[in-house]
């Protein structure tokens, strides 16, 4: 086992199919990686809906809503293998993704993590534009060390936001990330999109600004 693919989700019925399926159609090797998907007290029709993909996925069900972070950190914990990767239940990957970002990282042993370019998709998966996750980087498409987010304390749960900022400024702080200029990832921009919550937005960077001490 190289790679452990961790998708949360809560509610995500209209999208969490989609995650799957390109995460079962990596070029890498079925037996070289695990999906873990952690159903964040969903009340819709999440659960049949991961049933429905029996032994290609690992589902964990938490009785009740705990927030993001806290359901990211349940599947790191769980997961076998040394290397972590974050799928957002309304995202998907390209098929190379774990071949690509597993070779850069496994043999350069002084990075700690490889992050990639990233495709905004709209509703129907047409590409609005590319973005280079070097200048705006996002936490999912990153190859991380399992060893490397246990010993930074991995996601602080406080952060129902900006978690995947937070992370990265605390990984960046010990370990290096280096990003591959390859779009292999697909952010998926739609009116449900947490970041849609001005307000929440606000009052979490804000956070992010106190706790790290940032101008």
């Amino acid at each position: 086992m190289k790679i452990s693919i961790i998708i949360t989700s809560c509610n995500c019925e209209k999208y969490i199919s989609r995650a799957i399926r390109s995460c079962i159609e990596q070029s890498m090797k079925k037996e070289d990686y695990e999906i873990i998907v952690v159903d964040d007290g969903s009340t819709d029709h999440t659960l049949h809906i991961l049933n429905s993909f029996g032994d290609w996925i690992k589902p964990i069900y938490l009785e009740r809503n705990f927030g993001l972070p806290a359901a990211c950190n349940v599947g790191i914990k769980r997961a076998l293998s040394r290397f972590i990767v974050r799928v957002d239940a309304d995202d998907f990957i390209h098929e190379d993704l774990l071949k690509v970002a597993y070779l850069y990282l496994s043999m350069n042993n002084d990075f700690g993590a490889v992050s990639c370019d990233y495709l905004l998709v709209d509703e129907k998966e047409n590409v609005i534009r590319r973005v280079s996750s070097a200048t705006e980087p996002i936490a999912c498409g990153i190859l991380f060390r399992k060893d490397h987010l246990i010993d930074i304390g991995l996601y602080d749960e406080e952060f129902l936001l900006s978690e995947d900022e937070d992370l990265r400024i605390r990984y960046s702080d010990k370990y290096s990330v280096i990003n591959i200029p390859l779009p292999l990832y697909r952010y998926r921009m739609h009116q449900t999109n947490s970041t849609k919550d001005s307000k929440n937005v606000a009052f979490y960077k804000e956070k992010l600004k106190d706790k790290h001490k940032l101008n």
